[in-house]
């Protein structure tokens, strides 16, 4: 047997002992759920396991299949993911039902090619449904993947952790394999402190065989994150009891686009005070506020606090129960500013 299939027969038999039960996962011998592979694939992404096995089971109690999801309301679907970031991914999720019910039968298509074809599905969410969902031949590489090849192979670099994967991904069981490979990198092969003695592919790695364990994957140096000022308005009327505060939804298309939010500001390279506050009020900025990072910059983002004693409502912006907020569908950043201003009563 060549090195090479060794080591998919190796993975293999290992995650056939300690393959974790996951709520998407389909069990030994019984096929996927096209549907509950891909929602939960996009759900990984750049998201914890523990952090999506909740919201996984509770989005399919909601919308169990392709068919419930294209005809769901966009703004339910974007309340329910609040607080999984990168909300594109669920604006697509809809957008790619609606695709699979229109163009495909309410059939999610069996090809990494045809599925590519769907909004929101990249090359790995692509080949990770074929593979997983259809048994496919195709190579899956994950931040897990990426790092158990790395060291594999001491492969520097995406391209050549690409190629190798897709020498050591088998014919058969191409998914359970990169399932396996996901189990492992979780489990084993973390990024500190990797449990090597554990490893059934240990003789195979070079990384391991160097002691270079840590040294792989070599990542490339960061660029650092700008920040950015805003303020944060928090308009409030009612008495104790039956408070509520002023909730705007933010454009459909950008950033956090269509999600309900506290209203707020420009977001400057300057703090930008009182600019774009909601109506003209007595506003009082608050001593502190709230460090939020994004993909690509760090908001700093001030508070501003005002009662609301006029009859009529502001434009363009609904009330919401305070003791309900919960309940608001709020992006992370706006849920810690009411967080935040929830303290000072």
């Amino acid at each position: 047997m060549d090195a090479k299939r060794s080591i998919a027969d190796l993975l293999l038999d290992w995650y056939d002992r300690h393959r974790r039960t996951l709520p998407w996962r389909a069990l030994p011998g019984v096929a996927a759920d096209p549907y509950r592979v891909w929602l939960s694939e996009v759900m990984l992404q750049q998201t914890t396991v523990a952090t999506v096995r909740p919201r996984f089971e509770a989005w399919v109690a909601r919308w169990p299949g392709v068919e419930s999801l294209a005809a769901a309301d966009e703004a339910e679907v974007m309340a329910a993911w609040a607080g999984l970031g990168y909300y594109a991914r669920a604006r697509n999720l809809v957008r790619a039902a609606r695709a699979i019910v229109a163009e495909h039968g309410g059939a999610l298509p069996d090809t990494e090619a045809a599925l590519r074809g769907l909004p929101g599905l990249g090359d790995y969410t692509a080949a990770a449904v074929a593979a997983i969902a259809f048994g496919r031949r195709a190579v899956v590489v994950d931040a897990n993947v990426e790092r158990v090849v790395s060291r594999l192979f001491r492969a520097a670099g995406k391209p050549a952790v690409r190629a190798a994967a897709e020498a050591i991904t088998p014919e058969a069981r191409a998914g359970d394999f990169a399932q396996g490979m996901m189990d492992l990198g979780s489990a084993i092969c973390s990024p500190r402190r990797p449990k090597c003695l554990l490893c059934p592919l240990a003789d195979a790695c070079a990384a391991h065989a160097a002691g270079e364990e840590e040294a792989f994957p070599v990542k490339p140096a960061k660029a650092a994150r700008p920040t950015r000022f805003g303020t944060m308005f928090w308009l409030e009327r009612g008495l104790p009891g039956a408070r509520e505060v002023f909730l705007v939804r933010r454009p459909p298309r950008g950033l956090l686009g269509g999600m309900r939010a506290l209203p707020t500001g420009p977001w400057e390279a300057s703090p930008p005070g009182l600019a774009g506050a909601p109506v003209a009020a007595e506003w009082r900025l608050l001593k502190h506020g709230v460090v939020h990072g994004f993909t690509h910059f760090t908001l700093d983002a001030a508070l501003a606090v005002a009662r609301w004693d006029a009859h009529s409502a502001p434009a363009e912006g609904e009330w919401w129960p305070v003791e309900k907020l919960a309940a608001a569908g709020l992006p992370t950043v706006f849920a810690k500013a009411a967080a935040a201003i929830g303290r000072v009563g």
